[in-house]
């Protein structure tokens, strides 16, 4: 029996479900690309020249000179660099050159700034916190509202003395951007969630989360 008009899916709910189905693979995809262009466009320089002499040697092998060729060596040549960096992390000789490489860039106005605060958010984030939990909730934007944030650091307020903590506030669905907020420890709301869960939520726009969340700070 074909579908009567009431039941008949409509144009806008086509549409939203394609466009809902469309966004996470496009997400994905503008992140990859992001990342690999730019290491692509970085590696083209060593494997162009080199493919174009392999072709001049060779006429059989001008096929290599196609730039989607060019694009899939130099995308193989920056999979394989960052696999490597990988490996190297783990040795002790790739340990020594990346202590090696900070000393360089330390030396560097500015950039050392950018590198050392990168390394340490990176750092902090896969590390377990010491006495505050690392996922909280906080009042953001005003009182009746909370965000997901990551706690950074714990101060003390100047005079009383008052902890306080670092909180950096991540956007939706790009999570490396956000807001740095300053909130009293006694006003944020701990969660038992792991960093992947959140940024999971982050990410995926609240679809992705556990089954349950604090939302008032516990009691004093």
């Amino acid at each position: 029996m074909p579908n009567s008009p009431a039941t008949r899916p409509s144009f806008q709910r086509l549409f939203l479900t394609g466009l809902l189905t469309l966004l996470p693979i496009w997400l994905t995809w503008v992140v990859v690309k992001f990342v690999f262009v730019l290491f692509s466009d970085m590696s083209r320089p060593l494997i162009e020249p080199l493919l174009h002499g392999y072709a001049a040697n060779d006429a059989s092998l001008r096929w290599l000179l196609q730039p989607w060729i060019l694009s899939a060596f130099a995308l193989a040549a920056t999979l394989g660099f960052i696999l490597l960096s990988g490996v190297m992390a783990r040795r002790v000789f790739g340990q020594r050159m990346l202590r090696w490489f900070e000393k360089i860039v330390a030396r560097v106005p500015f950039a050392n700034t950018i590198y050392s605060s990168a390394r340490q958010l990176l750092n902090i984030l896969q590390t377990k916190p010491d006495g505050t939990q690392r996922v909280v909730l906080i009042d953001f934007p005003h009182t009746e509202m909370k965000s997901i944030g990551f706690v950074t650091r714990v101060l003390r307020e100047q005079g009383t003395g008052r902890e306080l903590a670092a909180v950096y506030v991540p956007t939706t669905p790009n999570p490396t951007s956000g807001y740095l907020e300053i909130v009293p420890v006694e006003k944020i709301t701990p969660t038992d969630w792991t960093v992947d869960q959140a940024m999971s939520f982050i990410i995926s726009g609240g679809a992705v989360s556990p089954e349950t969340i604090p939302f008032s700070p516990p009691p004093v």
